[in-house]
């Protein structure tokens, strides 16, 4: 893999995608134990005992890698480890010409060894957050000119749901003074899948037509959803709490007109088409039933130049 410090070029989230990593269903295995879940939307359908197939998970990853391969983008896949190396975006981000190693829950540390054999020496140049940081790529979001973060109380530190802490809304700005850094704390549960966003990209989607999608119901505080409401003027559209769940605001830009979004998404799709955007669609069903969709599934490299 050509990555080096020179090629990572993360501006925002929708200038156009030249090299991604895609995850892998490869080792996913079948369902894990109810005890070993770590996000309320696995756990249910653990329960239920429609936790999805391996085969079709890797099935719907590599239709997306061969969706970008068609569309001239440079893909990448994690070496297989043998276990659930589904959500690449959470193992690591990219901000400008920095590649950072997120610092994740415990329960999933085990999917960065894969980034060894991803870097080669590339990995001299990575960025390694302060053992205070916990950080993941979802609850990251990159617009122009600053970077909206995805939180949870201290309080809630010890719910396996809480991802990104207040250290890391405080590094960020530190390490990007260019950027303005502004934190929304999100709701969470460890067993409602109703009332629990994982990461912020599972209840906000920032386009590239200056659009947004998101749910309120996701947000803790009520100023953040009047701040969303007034920073995108008029140009957005709110999704229900089940739209929510479903996965339908983690969506995912080609570029500032195209967005890849799940086939059976039809209120949103159409949304999206309305506001002059290409949907190209894919199935993506089965692995949104382990909480995460599109972006969580992608690791952009560089976008742009």
């Amino acid at each position: 893999m050509a990555t080096e410090e020179g090629v990572w070029h993360i501006p925002n989230e929708w200038a156009p995608l030249r090299s991604v990593v895609v995850g892998i269903g490869e080792g996913l295995g079948g369902p894990p134990d109810l005890a070993a879940t770590y996000d309320p939307k696995t756990r249910e359908h653990v329960l239920a005992g429609t936790f999805p197939d391996e085969r079709e998970v890797a099935e719907e990853l590599n239709g997306l890698s061969r969706l970008f391969a068609r569309l001239g983008i440079e893909v990448h896949r994690p070496e297989s480890l043998g276990f659930d190396q589904v959500f690449a975006r959470d193992i690591a981000l990219v901000i400008d010409s920095t590649f950072i190693v997120a610092r994740m829950v415990e329960n999933r540390q085990a999917e960065q060894e894969a980034l060894g054999a991803l870097l080669g020496d590339s990995a001299l140049h990575a960025v390694y957050p302060p053992e205070a940081v916990r950080i993941e790529g979802g609850d990251v979001l990159v617009l122009d000119g600053a970077l909206w973060v995805g939180t949870a109380a201290s309080s809630d530190a010890a719910c396996i749901t809480t991802r990104t802490n207040q250290a890391a809304v405080d590094w960020l700005a530190a390490t990007f003074p260019q950027r303005t850094v502004r934190a929304f704390e999100l709701i969470k549960s460890a067993t409602n899948p109703l009332r629990n966003v994982l990461h912020l990209d599972c209840c906000l989607t920032p386009l590239g037509g200056g659009h947004a999608l998101f749910c309120p119901e996701g947000f803790v505080h009520p100023e953040d959803v009047d701040f969303l409401r007034a920073h995108f003027a008029g140009k957005y559209a709110e999704v229900t709490v089940d739209e929510m769940a479903g996965m339908q605001c983690n969506l995912f830009s080609i570029n500032a007109s195209q967005v890849i979004s799940e086939e059976r998404f039809e209120r949103v799709n159409a949304v999206l088409r309305g506001w002059g955007y290409e949907v190209l669609t894919v199935p993506y069903h089965e692995t949104a039933k382990m909480g995460g969709l599109l972006r969580c599934t992608t690791l952009p490299l560089r976008r742009g130049r």
